[in-house]
């Protein structure tokens, strides 16, 4: 079986949106391609000023989509919302079985995203009507004794910050999409019919990434797979890091991308990965000492750009050589992937900046606090706008980090990866908003 597109289906697709009064737009997804490139065809915007904002009053961490004059974002309020690019009025709203923490794809005339409840539902881009949904094996988070080190070591814990789902991708026909459930799955674009699945050997919460026929995804297990799209076949794996004590340096997130033969992502073991596109074999690895990676790197030109967490660094490295150009610091950790828009470099962080940063550089041009950050910086920010780590995280416990995490997101953190078009950057915050700035 051959993953090609069906050309009667496209035509009635493209008929069906016609008739309903859309254009059928070119597909849409996490970080703009099925490859994952991350750079944007827009004027940069300045951050000067907001064109709109829409208050969910729940968490907003998934990263939006345009498609044509829409956006499609989804939040922790279960709901998945279509809103006017122009103005952020609402067309219309699902809710869905739990939160939403993926970006949503657009194609065929499908919204296609992933729930906590563990089905993968598509709604028609015009109505918001179900299309067809697919039940995985259910959705959990990475799980491991005493993660990160907190209290009690034997005890089996959730990890607090898996915060993602994974976020659709489309090609030729077909949804390529992990789960918490340790698969991935190639599931029919037009019926949501399962065409295979692999089977991991721990939660899959990146997106997959494709291209020349081949799905590139890494798993909480450590491995990094590519697997024949047409089949699922497993073509190769790469090995990263494992931690066997706390957990803490462990999986990949790291949503990847695909560019000139290579592939390019991060990882939790606190390295930055480019290997073979074809074979596997490691190029170069960059250490981050011990900083994660969790955001999708962004390559265009010859260059790869991403930020850290833990070292709250944000980097630009030589894509062939892995050579350091810029390295920079930043306010806070960051699992926001950066959008490259003309020689500019959008990328939020989990202190509630929005950071408009110079593409040849890293230096600052602009940037942007959310609500949250301005009413709670004083709580949980030094005078150099650094976290007061004890403000945050009362103790080394589970519950203990949850409480962390919550005060941490009333400052409006920006764990979602901005998305750029006709000038504007539209971007979620943890404080509930969704935003469209110019």
């Amino acid at each position: 079986m051959r993953l090609r597109p069906d050309p009667l289906w496209t035509t009635l697709v493209a008929a069906g949106l016609l008739a309903a009064g859309l254009r059928a737009e070119a597909p849409a997804m996490f970080r703009g391609d099925a490859a994952h490139a991350g750079v944007f065809d827009s004027a940069p915007p300045t951050l000067a000023s907001v064109a709109w904002t829409v208050r969910t009053g729940a968490k907003v961490l998934g990263s939006p989509v345009v498609s044509g004059d829409a956006v499609f974002v989804g939040g922790s309020d279960h709901r998945l919302r279509c809103l006017e690019l122009k103005s952020g009025a609402e067309r219309w709203s699902f809710r869905a079985g739990g939160p939403i923490a993926c970006a949503p794809a657009v194609a065929g005339g499908r919204v296609i995203f992933t729930c906590l409840d563990g089905q993968v539902r598509a709604l028609e881009p015009a109505t918001g009507k179900v299309a067809w949904a697919f039940q995985t094996e259910g959705e959990r988070r990475f799980s491991a004794p005493g993660i990160h080190g907190l209290m009690p070591r034997t005890e089996v814990m959730p990890d607090p910050f898996d915060l993602f789902l994974s976020s659709p991708t489309v090609q030729d026909g077909a949804v390529f999409v992990g789960s918490g459930d340790g698969h991935v799955y190639a599931l029919d674009l037009a019926s949501g019919a399962l065409r295979w699945k692999v089977r991991t050997g721990n939660v899959v919460h990146a997106s997959p990434a494709v291209a020349q026929g081949r799905v590139f995804v890494g798993s909480f297990d450590g491995v990094f797979y590519a697997l024949e799209a047409a089949t699922g076949k497993v073509l190769w794996r790469h090995q990263t890091g494992l931690d066997p004590d706390t957990h803490n340096q462990q999986g990949i997130v790291s949503s990847a991308c695909v560019a000139e033969g290579r592939v390019f992502f991060g990882c939790r073991d606190g390295h930055f990965y480019a290997l073979d596109a074809a074979k596997g074999t490691l190029l170069w690895s960059h250490d981050n000492r011990k900083g994660w990676v969790i955001a999708s790197p962004a390559v265009a030109q010859g260059r790869v750009y991403f930020p850290t967490s833990d070292g709250q660094r944000f980097k630009v490295l030589e894509a062939a050589t892995g050579k350091t150009l810029v390295d920079r610091p930043m306010s806070a950790v960051s699992f926001s992937s950066p959008a490259l828009v003309g020689n500019r470099i959008l990328v939020g962080s989990s202190d509630g900046l929005l950071h408009l940063l110079d593409r040849e550089t890293g230096g600052t041009v602009a940037t942007y606090a959310t609500e949250g950050h301005r009413a709670n910086r004083a709580k949980y920010l030094d005078e150099k706008g650094q976290m007061i780590g004890k403000a945050l995280y009362p103790d080394r416990t589970l519950e203990g980090a949850i409480i962390g995490l919550d005060r941490m997101f009333s400052l409006g953190s920006i764990l979602s990866s901005p998305v750029v078009a006709e000038g504007l950057v539209i971007v979620g915050s943890a404080d509930g908003s969704v935003l469209a700035l110019r």
